[in-house]
């Protein structure tokens, strides 16, 4: 019998029963004396254009039945490594960004007070800031790895300064982001201006258009992010709009041309190694995926992400 908390697995319930956890993982209110922890945040009041990713953690967790234990590709054993648990999902104001904001910052604050790392399951990506200021908190300030189809770097979205398309120029802009340890991958599509991008570059991040991705193998890239990281504190922050609508339709602001699931995966597999102190799966929104498939992709990213954790075991 293992010491660690176990998924429920489809040979004990069926699979369309069960709790509707994180991979029916078991529950418990805090973070305490777990290594790492699913975290929900149903929020969509900083959406720009469809909304629904509120209903995103509820989906993905449904979805994420499928999911089983051990990794065969990576030979991660995550449930034989680290204590896991699904801690629910933070209780924001759905009438008020500025006070859920707040609320989630207080939240991750006392997460990472029991040295958990935070696994969270959006929700749209304004929430990325209020953990990236918990992070700083703890850690100082991050490097980070973004996947995305836009930048999040608005100045402002109609006159308000926090709203999902905002988060990473606040984060800079409040010294929350390492300098020179900050990678975009995936950005695409129209903009206002040439400066939507140069912003970024400016700013001395690293920036992988979706262009730069088409046709090839992300691990190449991976490595040298990995060189580019050393050992600081990395958090993880994947939009599922960074994929091609033709996989990951269920989103608010779609754009094509985006990154294949298995580029998805070779990136978060590439990050294997580093100093991860924690992650997000961002933007989905199941009203439009009737098929589930969108949450299926979010849910197995987040499985993913917990296997390349520091302290995750690999089996010969």
């Amino acid at each position: 019998m293992s010491d660690f908390n176990q998924p429920l697995g489809g040979n004990t319930m069926p699979r369309f029963a069960g709790p509707a956890t994180m991979m029916r993982l078991p529950t418990q209110e805090t973070a305490e004396g777990l290594d790492a922890a699913f975290i929900g945040i149903p929020m969509d009041i900083g959406t720009s254009n469809r909304p629904g990713t509120r209903l995103g953690p509820r989906q993905i967790r449904d979805e994420s039945r499928m999911l089983r234990p051990y990794n065969m590709a990576t030979r991660a054993a995550p449930f034989e490594s680290l204590q896991v648990a699904d801690i629910g999902d933070v209780p924001i104001n759905t009438f008020h960004l500025p006070k859920s904001v707040d609320i989630i910052t207080a939240f991750y604050n006392d997460v990472l007070k029991h040295n958990c790392i935070p696994l969270t399951l959006g929700g749209e990506h304004t929430l990325t800031l209020p953990i990236l200021r918990a992070m700083a908190k703890k850690h100082g300030p991050v490097g980070l790895i973004h996947i995305d189809a836009h930048a999040d770097v608005n100045e402002h979205m109609f006159g308000e300064p926090i709203a999902h398309g905002t988060p990473f120029r606040r984060a800079q802009e409040e010294g929350l982001l390492a300098h020179g340890k900050v990678v975009q991958i995936g950005l695409r599509g129209t903009g206002y201006a040439a400066e939507d991008f140069d912003w970024c570059r400016d700013q001395g991040f690293r920036v992988v258009p979706a262009e730069e991705c088409w046709y090839r193998s992300l691990a190449p890239l991976m490595q040298e992010v990995r060189e580019q990281m050393g050992d600081i504190p990395v958090y993880i922050s994947f939009d599922i709009d960074g994929l091609d609508p033709s996989v990951a339709p269920g989103t608010g602001t779609v754009e094509m041309g985006g990154l294949t699931s298995a580029q998805g995966l070779e990136i978060v597999r590439g990050a294997t190694g580093l100093n991860i102190v924690g992650c997000d799966l961002v933007e989905v929104s199941p009203p439009y995926d009737p098929s589930g498939n969108t949450a299926l992709m979010g849910a197995t990213l987040l499985y993913e992400m917990l296997c390349v954790l520091p302290g995750v075991k690999r089996s010969d």
